[in-house]
């Protein structure tokens, strides 16, 4: 299957992408079933659900904007997939108010908890939504990157907030509302009862490079998709990751 994302965009998703594409191949192949049961919380228009619709799977996705799911059906039925994407409105805290506990093969927590009051109360809740085997994938803001971005930017005092700041946000003005370091990530999941699978930095230079370059040297894309994969694996590039991702199992999903 071709790249889901445009190519600009595949910059900031590919990574991420192929580590869930191939989580829900195994899946398949544990359960012996070609379809799987997923949920996307805070999955927003469907930058994800509807390539992961477009593999055959039934997706649900909550998210608190009417508007982002008016999106998302709209995009779903352009890419042909409208009857197997739901959309429903609600959030991490009150997740089991719109969808059932425990009844997903796989569960998207991307973006999410930056936003919620307590990370490991949302968390626990998209954990809760598993079957007895089922995966996780999560993708939140990383700290390194932020700090690494501002001083690049000039803005030193800044990046030193960022780093002292219990949060990781650099000023009053900052949109993020919280950042995490692989480390703490990885404690949340392991504290929610999960087995980690595999931890990726994202978009460790697509947010450096300059975007005229990429779009105007020959092959710099393919060759930028290429270290981006080549370095999200690394453990020393986690820390200077725009975004992290981690990939959860239960405890029985993990030892099939």
């Amino acid at each position: 299957m071709s790249d889901p994302m445009r190519p600009r965009s595949s910059l900031r998703t590919a990574v991420v992408w192929d580590v869930l594409r191939d989580a829900l191949d195994r899946r398949v192949k544990a359960t012996g079933r070609e379809s799987l049961d997923v949920l996307d919380t805070g999955g927003g228009s469907g930058n994800f659900a509807v390539p992961v619709a477009r593999l055959g799977h039934r997706v649900t996705v909550v998210d608190p904007s009417p508007n982002a799911l008016f999106a998302l059906e709209r995009r779903a039925a352009e890419a042909g997939v409208a009857d197997r994407v739901r959309g429903v409105q609600g959030d991490a805290r009150g997740l089991f108010d719109v969808v059932e506990r425990g009844g997903y093969d796989a569960v998207l927590c991307h973006g999410v908890l930056e936003y919620v009051d307590d990370p490991a109360e949302g968390l626990g809740n998209a954990v809760a939504a598993l079957r007895p085997e089922g995966v996780l994938s999560l993708l939140a803001a990383g700290l390194g990157g932020a700090v690494l971005a501002r001083a690049l930017a000039g803005h030193f005092t800044e990046a030193r907030q960022a780093l002292d700041d219990p949060h990781g946000r650099w000023g009053t003005g900052d949109p993020m509302p919280r950042r995490f370091t692989a480390e703490q990530l990885t404690e949340l999941v392991a504290a929610a009862g999960l087995e980690v699978g595999a931890v990726h930095g994202v978009r460790v230079f697509a947010d450096l490079v300059p975007g005229v370059l990429v779009d105007t040297e020959p092959g710099a894309m393919d060759a930028l998709l290429k270290l981006e994969a080549a370095a999200a694996e690394l453990p020393a590039f986690h820390a200077v990751a725009t975004q992290l991702h981690v990939l959860g199992e239960t405890r029985r999903a993990a030892e099939v």
